[in-house]
């Protein structure tokens, strides 16, 4: 048991390394948080522009969509930060991050949201224009809230899964949780920075789960 509490639970190691994860808290909070927006943000405008049945606009904007969702992300950060500095593009580590998970998660939001908009009543949307709303305030007024309605319990889930990945900057040398912790353990080599960033992620992420939960009980409640 004391040598299991040594490696994994040193109190030296702690004290010297908390500084350090509680500043990787900070970056993985900071990115986590600007992704989140742009995702959800670039995700509802691109299934608004979508709804207007544009076809070649409606090919982009699905070709965009599958394409994200099939990449895994680290491919995609690997290529921005190691591949575009031959071509003349010099992105940082965190600016990379940023755009691979924010892309990410508006393909993921994009489906989610059209998947609310598809759901609405074909006559809902005949009786908001013939009203005088037109096409785009019908959208605004009748569509959009009920999609927004719908898409919240998969959208959190989505959210939460994209936003963990946060942990690959490791792989390009953001100072996220992860990296911070790695680099400890290397040096301290103790696996007590490991253990800090476990509970560091609790922290985060737990209490998303937990709303991700209630969100999921309360949706199914109301269709009861």
């Amino acid at each position: 048991m004391d040598r299991f509490l040594q490696t994994f639970f040193n109190p030296v190691v702690m004290a010297q390394y908390t500084p350090d994860i509680i500043a990787g808290i900070w970056v993985t909070l900071q990115i986590a948080a600007a992704v989140i927006v742009a995702g959800i943000a670039g995700g509802l405008l691109l299934a608004c522009l979508r709804s207007y049945r544009i076809r070649a606009l409606n090919f982009f904007i699905i070709c965009y969509a599958d394409i994200f969702r099939a990449l895994p992300p680290l491919v995609v950060i690997l290529i921005l930060y190691f591949g575009f500095p031959s071509i003349g593009i010099q992105l940082s580590g965190p600016m990379v991050l940023f755009i691979v998970l924010a892309a990410t998660l508006a393909a993921f939001a994009e489906e989610i949201f059209w998947a609310g908009f598809s759901s609405v009543e074909k006559g809902q949307w005949e009786a908001g224009i013939a009203t005088g709303l037109g096409f785009t305030r019908t959208l605004a007024y009748v569509a959009l809230p009920q999609a927004v309605r719908l898409a919240i319990p998969p959208l959190v889930n989505r959210v939460l899964a994209i936003t963990k990945m946060t942990a690959l900057g490791s792989a390009i040398g953001v100072s996220e949780i992860l990296s911070s912790a790695t680099t400890a353990q290397s040096f301290s080599g103790s696996a007590t920075p490991l253990t800090m960033s476990v509970v560091a992620y609790l922290v985060i992420f737990l209490p998303m789960v937990i709303v991700a939960r209630w969100l999921e009980s309360r949706t199914a409640w109301k269709k009861r």
